[in-house]
């Protein structure tokens, strides 16, 4: 039985890429409208209560109106938006973290942020476990491409070749916080050093850990086995064993589509610090592939199916 899909913001970066990871694939059909329709209301309500699957490649507001829009019992939810990612009702589509069976089941499911994917994957784990403290005061440093700045940002670096790093969430208050927080579990909001670089594509996101100070955390190598049997398994998330960390982490200027999410951990001579690092796209695992992956869960398929999940070279 095919699934009858729209893309809701379709034009934009997200969406694009979505609809390049659901080409050719038999088991959908894309609802599509004309371009002079694309912002029409009425266009717009027919298309989504015409279609099994709607994925909202929105800003907040316009993802919360079109949701508002649906009037029928049938029509299930992929958001790509900030709206609902800690609202009641809405399962989180991070699979590996909250359950595939959850997102499988879903009706509404509001995909996560570029910057907390990498976040979580590390954390939430491992505050599971009791290997992190709750109550600690983390700080992350995160680097993006400029593509998940949307069509302004891509457009801004494109025109300005001179720029090479722009750092943004300066006021301390950015949208991605209350994901992070929630989602692993912590007391306190973390302290987050948003970057984006001129590439493309492509994102690191480094949590720094002083492990001497934080009295349960173990050694690096326990951190390292509690992520690894947590991600047993998985196709998309793989964490690196401690022989093949490198020396180095790059992100390339000609980086290929790719939805996997690589997880290291770094740790001093001495063991008193780590630094815990996510590799990703964040137009992949970041974006669009996390999309899809929840869509291939609700759909009944495989979760990997239609994924690129060879791992990029460092």
């Amino acid at each position: 039985m095919t699934t009858a899909v729209f893309i809701d913001g379709a034009a934009g970066t997200t969406g694009l890429e979505i609809r390049q990871r659901l080409a050719g694939r038999p088991e959908f059909s894309l609802v599509t409208l004309p371009d002079n329709l694309r912002k029409d209301g009425s266009a717009r309500r027919s298309a989504i209560n015409d279609c099994d699957v709607a994925i909202l490649c929105l800003p907040d507001d316009a993802a919360r109106e079109a949701v508002g829009l649906i009037d029928n019992p049938r029509t299930r939810v992929i958001d790509a938006s900030t709206a609902h990612r800690v609202a009641d009702g809405w399962a989180y589509g991070f699979p590996e973290l909250i359950g595939r069976d959850q997102v499988a089941a879903a009706k509404r499911v509001s995909n996560p942020g570029c910057y907390p994917t990498g976040f979580l994957a590390l954390i939430a784990p491992l505050v599971r476990a009791g290997l992190l403290p709750s109550d600690w005061a983390y700080s992350v440093n995160a680097v993006s491409g400029y593509s998940g700045g949307g069509n302004a940002l891509i457009d801004r670096f494109e025109a300005d070749p001179a720029i090479a790093w722009r750092g943004y969430g300066l006021g301390l208050g950015h949208k991605h916080l209350a994901e992070m927080q929630h989602y692993a579990a912590l007391t306190h909001a973390p302290l987050f050093s948003p970057a984006v670089v001129d590439a493309h594509r492509g994102m690191a996101v480094d949590v720094p850990l002083a492990l001497d100070a934080m009295g349960k955390s173990g050694s690096a190598d326990a951190v390292r086995a509690a992520l690894s049997e947590f991600y047993t398994g998985s196709e998309i998330v793989r964490v690196l064993p401690a022989g093949r960390n490198p020396s180095e982490l790059l992100l390339r200027k000609d980086a290929a589509p790719w939805d996997g999410l690589d997880l290291y951990v770094f740790d001093s001579d001495d063991g008193s610090q780590a630094r815990l690092i996510a590799r990703l796209d964040n137009l992949g695992k970041g974006a669009s592939g996390a999309a899809v992956q929840s869509l291939n869960l609700m759909t009944g398929l495989p979760e990997s199916t239609g994924l690129s999940l060879t791992s990029p070279d460092i």
